[in-house]
């Protein structure tokens, strides 16, 4: 919306003048004119140039769990032993799981 900066602007006095029909009006104005848009139904119909990644491959090398690692109950990520906060009947939990 353009604005038109060497327009006279109203001041505080002028501002609380303003009658209760004319800011009712205002109001009723500005809430016809808000539409509701479904932002995930809209943005199924744009595709980033580049994005088809079917003919690509990822190759990623496993390396097994180290003896100085475990595998977090919780998270079921695998992290050093020194991330350990409890080990109670054989259930481990990190650091950050417990806290």
């Amino acid at each position: 919306m353009a604005t038109d900066y060497d327009a006279p602007r109203k001041t505080d006095d002028e501002l609380s003048e303003d009658s209760i029909e004319e800011l009712k009006s205002r109001r009723v104005d500005k809430s016809t004119s808000s539409v509701d848009v479904d932002e995930t139904e809209q943005a199924e119909g744009f595709e980033l140039p580049g994005a088809d990644l079917s003919g690509e491959e990822l190759s990623v090398r496993v390396i097994p769990r180290q003896a100085d690692e475990f595998t977090c109950s919780r998270c079921f990520l695998v992290h050093h032993r020194s991330q350990l906060a409890s080990d109670k009947g054989g259930v481990l939990v990190c650091n950050e799981c417990a806290a």
